[in-house]
């Protein structure tokens, strides 16, 4: 089939239904929103038969070589042999894995800015308290 036939069938098509959705609104009541949503819902109506014939045809090419060979053959295939798959190794010899690395020293723990001590200490800077202060005693909380 030509390609431009194809294309003018598509487009008369397409006309059809613009024409078709704005004399079901009225010709005398036509506003700029009724042609955009006819215009819309036809080039949506014709993208969906399009995706549809083009998600026929790739699966006619996907499985259509396999389903007419299954037609073809009356008998049954073996799918899964019976003795098991021998596999050869490309590498000549088999090589060793290096060492593992050697771990790395310890290291002591960072203290952040308004961390606490472990044993129960406050750091302090010239006289005021750096970590959050929990008062001991009930008081007003902000």
């Amino acid at each position: 089939m030509r390609v431009w036939l194809l294309v003018y069938g598509v487009l008369y098509v397409v006309i059809e239904m613009i024409g078709h959705s704005l004399a079901s609104v009225g010709w005398p009541q036509v506003t700029a929103l009724d042609v955009a949503t006819a215009v819309t819902d036809a080039f949506l109506a014709v993208s969906l038969a399009l995706a549809a014939i083009l998600g026929l045809k790739l699966a006619a090419r996907r499985w259509g070589p396999a389903l007419a060979a299954r037609l073809h053959t009356a008998g049954l295939v073996e799918v899964f042999p019976t003795a098991p798959l021998g596999v050869r190794s490309w590498r000549a010899d088999p090589v060793a894995l290096p060492a593992a690395p050697a771990p790395a020293p310890a290291r002591p723990p960072v203290r952040g800015t308004y961390e606490v001590g472990a044993s129960g200490s406050v750091w302090r800077r010239r006289d005021r308290r750096v970590a959050p202060s929990f008062p001991e005693e009930p008081g007003h909380l902000l």
